[in-house]
């Protein structure tokens, strides 16, 4: 079942309460793997779900842009790991790799992944796939994978375009088996959701879930 790999999310600046409260109502009704909500929602998000649901709470990190310090990325990861969050969807630096900072990229991947591993919480690192090279996202993923790093995330939705299969297949092919892929961006058919699952995506962001939950169901009783 495709609503099983979903991440349903919710991450507009403008977005409210009562949209979140009826984003958790969605994920438990569809059976959603998580939620991810903005941090300032996390709190809310964490007592609205309870403690013992099999859906996971999420939130992200330097999001959308990923510039900001590294320091800023761990108060927020603390404050997170505080609220009880179980997953973190991080921003590395995009404007550090274009800038051939690699050093600063690999000290801000580092200091990321370790800091949510410490706490034993689930690290999805997003890459932006649409605005690197095929060289750079090998580059990216060299040094996340001796991180352990727990997922690749292809896209935080924020730069345009949508995932394709093909970006999904190339990171399958790259990645060792033990990193999972989650893809992101424009996903918005049951179709499209197949295809990258087909390709090797385990987990799929999207705002448009109901719709392929729905889309799915009718499938389903239609066959």
């Amino acid at each position: 079942m495709i609503a099983s790999l979903i991440d349903h999310t919710l991450l507009k600046a403008d977005c409210s309460t009562d949209e979140i409260q009826t984003l958790c109502r969605e994920a438990q009704q569809y059976g959603f793997a998580a939620v991810c909500v903005p941090p300032y929602f996390v709190r809310e998000v964490r007592q609205k779900l309870g403690e013992y649901t099999p859906i996971k709470l999420a939130t992200v990190i330097g999001f959308p842009m990923g510039y900001v310090c590294i320091s800023a990325k761990i108060e927020e990861i603390k404050r997170a790991v505080m609220e009880e969050v179980d997953e973190m969807d991080i921003v590395i630096n995009i404007a550090a790799i274009k800038s051939g900072h690699w050093n600063q990229v690999k000290n801000d991947i580092d200091a990321t992944v370790r800091a949510v591993h410490l706490h034993g919480k689930i690290v999805k690192l997003i890459i932006e796939t649409s605005l690197l090279t095929e060289d750079e996202i090998k580059r990216v993923c060299d040094i996340a994978v001796p991180l352990e790093t727990n997922f690749i995330k292809t896209s935080t939705g924020y730069n345009g375009g949508s995932v394709s299969p093909d970006v999904i297949r190339f990171l399958r092919a790259y990645l060792p088996k033990q990193i999972k892929i989650k893809a992101s961006g424009g996903i918005r058919t049951l179709q499209a959701a197949q295809a990258l699952a087909e390709a090797g995506a385990v987990r799929l962001g999207c705002s448009a879930s109901v719709q392929i939950a729905e889309e799915e169901k009718k499938h389903h009783s239609t066959h």
